[in-house]
């Protein structure tokens, strides 16, 4: 038959939101009185949000987020967090992506920092932009191993062709002067051209301090903070526990 042809020819060009469309609305009574404009129109619409999907698909599993279920629309606005909604929702328009500023949020062990980052990126990626989150242990020895296999230079362009992306964990351990220094290459190549976000246990003013002073301390801070929006946030109790459903043992008057 003919329509099996058109099936295999869909097939074969790789149109296969189309080829879907075209089997589940050719059999809906509710299009056979749909004109073929009507109808062209909703099969390209179809093959159009296939390819979509399968974008936002790649963009997420290329972001390597360790919790792929973090979303802006899950965020707990209680009090005691510390977090403003209103900020929080202006973030979520993207516009600091668009005009490459970036995002530094700052608080206690379990105060939600990281699911707040990858929230952030979640919201990024289904806006079409390109996102990669790593820690910044996991960074430090990454470079580590590209400068020792000669791939320092690609890693590099390949950190900064992102158009978002999340450091979190900054600040947990003391960095060697060359791990400083590759801090500074990375921000740079970032700056004007990419929006980076930024989680760390650090008040944003004790940074200069823990990369040592002097110039590439300022280095850093001119390309990371000065353009950048901030959250801090508190935690009475573990974001972690509660998620686990762990509750913190009040201790006895005996």
């Amino acid at each position: 038959m003919l329509i099996e042809q058109t099936y295999d020819k869909l097939s074969q060009m790789k149109l296969f939101g189309m080829l879907g469309a075209v089997k589940d609305r050719l059999s809906n009574p509710s299009h056979q009185d749909l004109s073929f404009t009507d109808l062209l129109g909703l099969i390209v619409d179809d093959e159009w949000l296939y390819r979509e999907n399968r974008k936002l698909t790649t963009r997420l599993k290329g972001a390597k987020f360790k919790e792929r279920d973090a979303c802006l629309e899950g965020l707990d606005y209680r009090a005691s967090r510390g977090m403003k909604k209103t900020q929080v929702l202006e973030l979520a328009q993207n516009r600091w992506i668009t005009a490459h500023q970036n995002i530094l949020i700052t608080g206690p062990a379990g105060a939600g920092k990281s699911y707040l980052a990858q929230a952030f990126g979640n919201n990024a990626c289904r806006q079409g932009n390109s996102t990669y989150y790593v820690r910044v242990p996991k960074l430090m020895y990454a470079f580590i191993q590209a400068r020792a296999d000669g791939s320092y230079s690609l890693f590099l362009k390949k950190l900064a062709k992102y158009k978002v992306l999340i450091l979190d964990d900054f600040g947990l351990a003391p960095l060697s002067e060359t791990e400083k220094q590759d801090l500074v290459e990375l921000a740079e190549d970032r700056y004007g051209t990419g929006s980076t976000l930024v989680t760390s246990q650090l008040p944003v003013k004790a940074w200069h301090e823990y990369l040592g002073g002097g110039r590439i301390a300022d280095a850093f801070l001119e390309r990371i903070v000065h353009n950048a929006h901030r959250l801090t946030l508190n935690a009475q109790e573990s974001m972690r526990k509660e998620k686990t459903g762990l509750k913190t043992e009040e201790p006895s008057d005996a």
